[in-house]
């Protein structure tokens, strides 16, 4: 859920940032220089990173406000009480500052942490994980998701967005010139033929890079299972994985979308792998158990 919804703000902001430059001319200013590749990179570069940046800025906000969880100020029973008190024990011991802790409304068993900074941070869990996981599992899922806080992994994500926003932004506008001079003719500047493609080929190589971006997610995901052990102990997480995978397969628990983890039923193959932003379930556990041998 954290990278999913990382990647739908990005992809909005860089959209609308190059739709608006193009309304102001910017566009049509560097054709009238001529395609000068290293201005054009310098341009990626910059819109590219100040995208994956706005959307690391706002991915507090965008999570409450598209999963309407229900931050807790003050906790209003036991439960609540426990789940605030146990975040802040678990952040003290991974050295980070205490985070925002939420309940979001789904029967999933879900949870999901996000923020800017390691001190500026939410941990969000489901109301169905809470009520069917035990206090052991709820401890190591938050271990996990404050493991992703302390291990950086929003900040590093943003870096490596910007990275790909910078390739997406360059490559269109290189194959957006490319369509409108040999198959438009169109040697005075750029045409409708530019902006049309360029615009089309920026959305579909930013949903391929976003591959890179997933690889990332995958390799993270062992990292904070290793975190997660640490902070609430490796059978309390082996136990969390594995009731998330005993839910995964129930029909009607889990459906096919991502949940818990980002985890749907089943492992993905082929090229729909590359698009998973976790690794199977199976092969965590394995991983956890390896580690302790």
């Amino acid at each position: 859920m954290r990278i999913l919804l990382f990647l739908a703000t990005n992809l909005a902001v860089v959209l609308v940032a190059s739709f608006t430059l193009r309304l102001l001319g910017v566009d049509s200013y560097l054709a009238q220089q001529g395609m000068n590749y290293g201005s054009l990179l310098a341009f990626a570069a910059v819109f590219g990173f100040a995208g994956s940046l706005v959307s690391l800025l706002i991915s507090k906000p965008m999570a409450k406000w598209s999963t309407r969880a229900r931050v807790i100020d003050s906790p209003r029973t036991p439960a609540e009480r426990w789940l605030v008190e146990t975040v802040a024990e678990l952040a003290k011991n991974a050295g980070i500052g205490m985070p925002e802790v939420a309940i979001f409304p789904a029967q999933q068993s879900n949870a999901f942490a996000t923020g800017w900074n390691r001190n500026n941070s939410l941990v969000a869990v489901s109301e169905g994980l809470l009520s069917r996981f035990s206090k052991d599992e709820i401890r190591a899922v938050l271990g996990h998701e404050i493991g992703h806080v302390a291990n950086g992994d929003m900040v590093t994500l943003a870096l490596i967005q910007g990275v790909v926003n910078t390739f997406v932004i360059f490559a269109s506008r290189v194959i957006g010139s490319l369509v409108d001079r040999v198959i438009f003719k169109n040697e005075d500047g750029h045409g409708i033929g530019f902006f049309v493609v360029s615009m089309i080929a920026e959305v579909v190589l930013g949903i391929l890079a976003s591959t890179i971006v997933f690889w990332f997610s995958r390799r993270r995901e062992f990292r904070a299972d290793i975190a997660g052990a640490q902070l609430a102990g490796r059978s309390a997480m082996i136990s969390a994985l594995a009731r998330l995978k005993q839910e995964s397969e129930v029909p009607d628990q889990m459906p096919d979308t991502l949940q818990a983890f980002g985890i749907n039923r089943g492992a993905r193959q082929g090229l729909a792998a590359l698009f998973m932003t976790h690794p199977p379930l199976d092969e965590r556990i394995a991983a956890l158990k390896n580690a302790a041998a």
